[in-house]
Parts: C-alpha cells; sequence; structure tokens
C-alpha cells in the first residue's frame, strides 16, 4: 500500500515538473533561465506552480480509471503538497 501511494507521489512531482518545463517552452518568449529569472523577480513562482500541477489532474483520472485508488491517493497527496506551497508563497 506505502509503497502504491509512493509511485503515485512521484508520477504526480513528475508530471508537474513536465507541466512546468512544458509552460515555459510553450508560453514564455524567453529563454528557459532569462524565464526562470523573471518568474523569481515578478513572485510568478506560486502562479506558475499552479498552473505546472495541472497534469497531476490528468494522472490522478487515469490511476482512477485503472482502479489503482492507492495511486491516485498519492497523486491528491502531492497536489495537496502543492497547494500548501502556493499558500505560503503567497502569503510570505
Amino acid at each position: 500500500m506505502k509503497k502504491e501511494i509512493l509511485i503515485g507521489f512521484i508520477v504526480a512531482v513528475f508530471a508537474t515538473i513536465c507541466g512546468f518545463c512544458l509552460y515555459v517552452q510553450l508560453f514564455s518568449k524567453f529563454g528557459f533561465y532569462e524565464t526562470l529569472e523573471i518568474i523569481r523577480e515578478g513572485d510568478l513562482f506560486g502562479k506558475v506552480l499552479a498552473l505546472a500541477a495541472i497534469p497531476n489532474l490528468f494522472v490522478f483520472f487515469i490511476f482512477l480509471k485503472k482502479k489503482q485508488d492507492y495511486r491516485a491517493r498519492g497523486v491528491m497527496m502531492t497536489s495537496l503538497l502543492i497547494l500548501i506551497v502556493m499558500l505560503v508563497l503567497k502569503f510570505l
């Protein structure tokens, strides 16, 4: 059970990283490092992180459709962790 939750957690972290890279490549007219600098200077990390977490939604529903509920729990835990990070970044 714990192994399945960990697999879901790791898959969701990977999906979030891929979502971030896709966001930077598709929606930024600057290079990767320049975009990171713009995000840092504009305090936009929480907003970009929220957009980067969208692929977790697809991963979550794929796990549910395959009846892999514990992996879906890992994805949900990752999403909640991202939510907490976003809230902390917003209010600091």
